[in-house]
């Protein structure tokens, strides 16, 4: 990959640019968690389908991301980058303009294709600005970094704020000017970086993105049709053959979107299952605590949203701050460990919340220490999947830790959204059964951040010896 030089001033624009691209891929999950019960009184969802609000977007940018990554090597990442911004727009447009659930989530569908196609052409472009100098560079990711939990603060911040004193739709329609503005500044201040010969894994992109589809929508569906029905098991299959399928054509073909080979080093495995884990542990948490405080303690869209941004700045100053500097004290694998555990904890406190709860005894310590754990767990294991993988390897490492992640978020919260329908979440109008299924969410949550410790614990090797290369893999 070519270094490119421009002008200094317009190298920090571009810098700029590039990382409001990584705060709008991430504001955008987590911008309509506050406005998801208008959303559902205006456009007829279930409480239990109401997660394919978020669960839509997620699937596709985390099914599409490793196609993203390779339609940028093969046709340039600012032709790319460009074409993910355009998506964006008119994802956000129909989504804020939908009458209906199934407009909405196939708006919110080709809102995360947007996301897939300009997160990895982002870091691409990244790395042809300041590849070719170490200390730029560290510093630019820095900033790139930041943006991610810069970005869910904001979202949960401006959700609350948006729904309050305007409308759920604003909260789509604020993509739309950044949109419009990223793509005229694209052409003048990101390189141009050609294209390279190759081909597309169309198979690979459609059968684990329908495959992931079909999962989570047979999770979410089961508590309703049943988990031996029919219907459950024929679309729970489905999804065992097409993920299988998947698997088969990245084992022969030529040019894959994930060559397997690159799961042999055990500490890319485990960090992956430990960011898989740590993503359907969290976003569940987010996603009922966004319910429990409006539909059971009573908080409108802007003091619910005000209500998060404790646990949010915490999580933005932990992974800033704090996570690098204790990871090179004690190492990524005691981080990951005993992040997790923090995270259980967490959890295991939220689950107490009581119908007649408060902000500040049942919500406010118990989701600080869910926040620590978050971010002493996040950054180490970003940081082993992408250094375990070799610098030759270091983009393919990339895609798919950010795969797991999303993946894992998206299953996950099908999961712990089937246990809570089952214990009592959907009925809606009568707290003490919402608050039942709201506990038994986090009880679920909580399970699963303690097996990704467990796991994690069980599958990465690591020293303190080993702390500093990692270091320089998460900055690098």
């Amino acid at each position: 990959m070519s270094t490119i030089h421009p002008p200094e001033p317009r190298r920090g624009l571009a810098l700029s640019l590039i990382a409001a691209a990584q705060f709008m891929v991430i504001m955008d999950t987590s911008i309509i968690g506050v406005a998801l019960p208008q959303m559902q009184a205006d456009l007829g969802f279930s409480q239990e389908n109401l997660s394919w609000v978020f669960n839509a977007y997620v699937i596709a940018f985390g099914g599409l991301l490793l196609l993203g990554g390779r339609l940028s090597d093969l046709y340039g990442a600012r032709r790319v980058f460009a074409g993910g911004w355009a998506t964006l727009l008119v994802g956000s447009l129909a989504a804020g303009l939908a009458t209906s659930p199934a407009v909405e989530l196939v708006a919110r569908a080709v809102q995360g294709a947007g996301a897939a196609l300009i997160a990895p052409s982002a870091l691409t472009l990244l790395m042809m600005l300041f590849g070719s100098e170490p200390k730029q560079l560290t510093r630019a990711l820095a900033i790139y970094g930041a943006a991610a939990p810069a970005g869910g603060t904001a979202g949960v911040f401006l959700g609350g704020l948006i729904t309050e004193y305007l409308s759920w739709p604003w909260v789509f329609y604020i993509n739309i000017p950044i949109a419009a503005l990223a793509l005229y500044l694209t052409r003048s201040l990101m390189p141009a970086g050609g294209g390279r010969s190759g081909s597309l894994d169309l198979i690979g992109s459609v059968t684990v993105t329908t495959g992931l589809g079909a999962a989570v929508f047979g999770i979410v569906r089961a508590p309703e049709a049943g988990w031996t029905s029919a219907a459950t098991l024929a679309t729970l299959g489905a999804a065992v053959l097409l993920l299988g399928t998947f698997l088969l054509v990245q084992a022969r073909r030529r040019e894959p979107l994930v060559r397997l080979s690159i799961f042999a080093s055990p500490n890319l495995a485990g960090a992956n299952v430990a960011q898989l884990l740590l993503g359907g542990a969290w976003i569940p948490m987010w996603f009922f605590l966004n319910l429990y405080l409006q539909q059971v303690l009573g908080f409108s869209a802007f003091p619910s949203g005000a209500a998060l941004l404790p646990m949010t700045a915490l999580i933005m100053i932990g992974m800033i701050a704090l996570a690098p500097r204790a990871m090179g004290r004690f190492g990524a694998k005691p981080m990951i460990v005993s992040g997790l555990a923090v995270l259980a904890v967490g959890l295991g406190w939220l689950s107490l919340v009581r119908p007649d709860g408060s902000f500040w005894v049942d919500v406010l310590p118990a989701s600080l220490v869910a926040a620590l754990g978050m971010s002493l767990a996040f950054i180490p294991s970003l940081g082993t999947a992408i250094g375990a993988a070799g610098p030759e390897n270091g983009g393919l490492a990339s895609g798919i830790v950010n795969v797991s992640y999303q993946v894992g978020s998206a299953i996950g919260l099908a999961v712990v959204t089937a246990i809570a329908a089952g214990a009592g979440a959907d009925r809606l109008g009568s707290p003490v059964q919402l608050t039942e299924g709201f506990s038994a969410a986090f009880v679920a949550a909580a399970v699963v951040a303690l097996a990704g410790a467990v796991l994690a614990a069980v599958t990465i090797r690591g020293s303190r010896r080993s702390a500093p290369a990692e270091r320089e893999s998460v900055n690098a």
